[in-house]
């Protein structure tokens, strides 16, 4: 894996995404992309961070 550098303007706790730097719940991208899988989104459980990638070996 390359050196992750974190972003201090991207916190993020899901630690089974690639770009999460675990030990301090922040993402290491310069940008993400946020999106919504919902016609109207209304809440915030209806967001998503398309730019999320699986981190490998996490979830198996």
């Amino acid at each position: 894996m390359e050196d992750q550098k974190k972003n201090k303007s991207i916190k993020c706790d899901v630690s089974q995404c690639r770009h999460n730097l675990v030990s301090e719940n922040y993402c290491s991208l310069d940008c993400i992309s946020v999106g919504t899988h919902e016609d109207n989104p209304t809440v915030p459980e209806c967001t998503d961070c398309n730019s999320f990638v699986v981190r490998s070996g996490c979830c198996e």
